[in-house]
């Protein structure tokens, strides 16, 4: 990419049709290129994606990311060709194959997530969709943090996603892409300059992830232990995890991320989700501010 860009990626399953509809044309609105949407037990993504797709002008709406164990390597083409053409190019495909956790409480066997991604992939490239052809084809975006996954991301994708780590981790991801591929980085941030109420804050908006093994295999290869993980996450892990403090301290923690190699900050506003969503953090780091 030629400049570093923001979008923004937030779970909005808690919103109501217009709430939702309507925090996407404040993420445009605010000058942010994109808006990624989650998939857990809520909202189907790439449906949502279509909506906000058709009530949006300039804004790239993702699936940040979808399930590969929820479709099959014919519905994931032919959602990525419709909404690219439909859209004008604006949509953009991310693929992940989440965690066992997740995948188990869906009811899908695991399997080794480097040799199901690879095989949807080598599927999806085959697949050939008998519909007119996008002008521009929605880029592919895979979520990946090991070196493996993200090898393979770097050699079959456009792009690859990672989230919630450290500049450190960026930094290795970029040495591991190399320079061509764009990498994608989720940065938590919240607008609060109170150390203790941005802690209590984060740990709850984070407390399903901190107790997920997934991350904390990932956590620990960053230099966290067991002792890190307890009480709802540890200073050092929480302060590492979400970025908190005035608009210059969520500056830093941007730029940290962008001087270790991301091309993409995806800013995650831990204030603007739940049942009573602000826009204050997204307001402090808008590129339209």
């Amino acid at each position: 990419m030629s400049a570093v860009t923001r979008g923004v990626i937030a779970l909005l399953d808690e919103r109501p049709a217009g709430a939702f509809a309507a925090f996407a044309d404040a993420v445009e609105a605010r000058g942010y290129d994109s808006l990624w949407l989650p998939e857990l037990f809520g909202r189907e993504p790439i449906a949502s994606a279509a909506h906000l797709l058709a009530r949006t002008s300039r804004l790239h709406v993702a699936t940040g990311i979808v399930n590969v164990y929820g479709r099959d390597p014919h519905a994931l083409a032919q959602a990525r060709h419709t909404l690219a053409e439909l859209s004008d190019g604006r949509f953009v495909l991310g693929l992940g194959v989440s965690n066992v956790e997740v995948n188990g409480a869906r009811g899908h066997a695991w399997q080794a997530p480097l040799a199901k991604m690879r095989a949807t992939l080598d599927a999806l490239e085959a697949v050939q969709v008998q519909s007119v052809a996008p002008a521009t084809p929605a880029p592919l975006v895979l979520a990946a943090h090991g070196p493996a996954l993200q090898r393979l991301g770097a050699a079959s994708c456009d792009g690859i996603l990672t989230y919630l780590m450290s500049p450190a981790h960026t930094r290795r991801s970029r040495e591991r892409v190399g320079p061509d591929t764009q990498l994608n980085v989720v940065c938590a941030l919240l607008a609060e300059p109170d150390a203790v109420r941005a802690r209590r804050t984060a740990r709850a908006a984070l407390a399903w992830y901190l107790g997920l093994d997934y991350y904390h295999r990932e956590w620990r290869k960053l230099g966290y232990t067991d002792a890190d993980f307890a009480d709802g996450g540890s200073d050092a892990l929480v302060d590492m995890l979400v970025g908190w403090g005035d608009a210059a301290a969520l500056e830093a923690r941007i730029a940290a991320h962008v001087d270790a190699g991301a091309d993409r900050i995806i800013v995650m506003p831990i204030d603007a989700m739940g049942a009573k969503p602000r826009m204050t953090t997204l307001d402090a780091v808008a590129p339209a501010r």
